[in-house]
């Protein structure tokens, strides 16, 4: 492990993903998936995410197109969280999901629609919630 790279993954995790999200998955690391959390937070967060060359919003939406596409639902409310920090538009999810819809498939495309609709009501929810 490369330690600025970890620390820069750290930073930019906290950034995208919000510290609650963060600090609910370090609470939950075991010495199983320790190595695996380090690989995600230094590849991915630490490299790619981490790198100026495309902006927050371009990762965002590359990365819920991607999931979408590969059918990895999973993440995508996740990712979709993130895009109240990465200043990805309901609009821009939506452009690119239909990408996903004819590269890759109505099916897989409809599915992550759908996750995408049910997380933005969620957040807009959770915004008119009082502490």
């Amino acid at each position: 492990m490369t330690q600025d790279r970890y620390d820069r993954g750290m930073q930019v995790r906290r950034m995208v993903l919000g510290d609650a999200h963060v600090d609910r998955a370090e609470a939950a690391k075991t010495p199983l998936d320790q190595p695996f959390q380090e690989l995600i937070t230094e590849g991915a967060w630490g490299t790619v995410w981490a790198s100026d060359r495309i902006s927050l919003r371009e990762r965002s939406m590359l990365t819920l197109a991607l999931l979408a596409a590969t059918g990895n639902f999973d993440e995508i409310p996740m990712h979709i969280r993130a895009t109240a920090r990465t200043g990805a538009s309901q609009e821009d999810v939506l452009e690119a999901f239909q990408h996903v819809a004819i590269y890759a498939g109505m099916p897989r495309a409809n599915r992550a629609l759908k996750l995408a609709k049910q997380t933005f009501a969620e957040m807009e929810s959770e915004e008119g919630e009082t502490p």
